[in-house]
């Protein structure tokens, strides 16, 4: 999309225009055609192009999606609504926010909706425009002010925090390596030492050698599935170094200084999954201590034990059988237990599992769990159910 085709949409015609698309029908041929009646190609396109995109929308932004306005990579690329919320209220009320990395506005429009006034910057004409026409869609345009500007050109010092969500996209597609963001991380961070406080957002794989000392990682999982980490510093560091969230419950786990790490031992009773958000901050010391269990191998992040203990930090299963893996030896039992439709989890494997599906060929009626991983150093299979 280009910018003067989004302008377009704004215009009381566009709007027209947009509502016509949003209600033309799931037929894009017939909806082309439909619009073509009353509208030229640029804008037919804009309108069911920007239709569409609030349709995928609505599982990251809800109602909101209804009014917002979107870029393909912005919608790809920006945070869940819940997630930007529970980062938001970290930072007090009434807060002057430079978002130098605005996006289409998500991360903004959740400060704003927590009571801080941000100045949103994004160095793409199109996408700042975008940001700004959040803003007014949802109101808050007395809160947020968005301009097109490189991040390099915002002055940290002049606001009470700095927000910052380099784009991990190059040209060659996604990067995991912070030093291919842009901004990259080396500016990143001397803007962070420049701002009294400073938020950072960053891929959950992150690796820990681009983490200040002296801040504080957090990695957020939504529903079981690891979103991102955010790098909080100066001011709004926590003093704990690193910290798993879950959302929507909001239940928070930071090391024990009188834990060590987790011991090893024999299979038990039960195997517990540790939350993605806890794996990626190290602290499943912390979930295994509250099972009062151990772990599988040294290396791996599967707990397991005999005791009836739960943690809404790990899914928990029991385990009824374990052996060392090979496809004819795993087969044969499922099929003896009648199970005919598995769940496969891997730690620690190399085993396909999509191609180990179609070979199991399973006929029987009951379920089961697979859950494979390696034990010193020996490959093994555990059935198991969800317990």
């Amino acid at each position: 999309m280009e910018l003067d085709s989004f302008l377009g949409l704004l215009t009381p015609r566009g709007q027209e225009a947009l509502a016509a698309a949003e209600s033309a029908g799931d037929d894009p041929v017939a909806a082309v055609t439909r619009l073509r009646k009353t509208y030229d190609a640029d804008l037919t396109s804009a309108a069911l192009t920007q239709a569409g995109l609030r349709r995928r929308a609505a599982e990251k932004f809800g109602a909101d999606a209804q009014v917002m306005y979107f870029t393909p990579n912005g919608l790809e690329q920006a945070t869940r609504r819940e997630v930007a919320d529970h980062r938001a209220l970290r930072v007090p009320p009434g807060s002057r926010v430079a978002d130098v990395c605005c996006g289409i506005g998500g991360d903004t429009l959740a400060l704003a909706r927590a009571g801080c006034v941000v100045e949103a910057v994004d160095a793409d004409p199109l996408t700042a425009a975008v940001a700004r026409a959040n803003a007014e869609a949802l109101g808050f345009g007395d809160r947020i002010t968005v301009r097109t500007a490189d991040a390099a050109t915002v002055d940290p010092s002049g606001f009470d925090v700095l927000f910052a969500d380099p784009a991990r996209r190059t040209a060659r597609g996604r990067t995991f390596d912070p030093m291919a963001y842009s901004p990259p991380w080396p500016l990143v961070l001397e803007m962070a030492r420049a701002a009294r406080a400073a938020c950072l957002k960053v891929a959950p794989g992150i690796d820990y050698a681009f983490i200040p000392q002296d801040a504080e990682a957090e990695w957020v999982s939504y529903r079981g599935e690891v979103k991102e980490a955010a790098i909080w510093c100066g001011a709004l560091a926590g003093g704990v170094g690193r910290r798993a969230t879950m959302l929507p419950s909001g239940a928070t786990l930071t090391p024990d200084p009188a834990l060590g790490t987790a011991e090893h031992g024999p299979v038990g009773r039960f195997v517990h999954e540790p939350d993605g958000a806890a794996i990626r901050a190290h602290l499943v010391a912390e979930v295994a201590d509250a099972v009062g269990g151990h772990l599988l191998d040294l290396r791996i992040a599967y707990i397991t034990g005999d005791g009836p203990a739960r943690t809404p930090w790990a899914s928990r299963y029991e385990v009824h059988e374990t052996l060392p893996f090979s496809l004819k030896r795993l087969r044969a039992a499922l099929r003896e237990r009648g199970v005919g439709n598995v769940t496969i989890k891997k730690r620690g494997s190399a085993v396909d599992v999509d191609r180990l599906r179609k070979d199991l060929r399973l006929p029987g009626g009951k379920s089961a769990v697979v859950i494979l991983t390696r034990i010193e150093e020996r490959p093994f299979a555990l059935i198991c159910t969800p317990s």
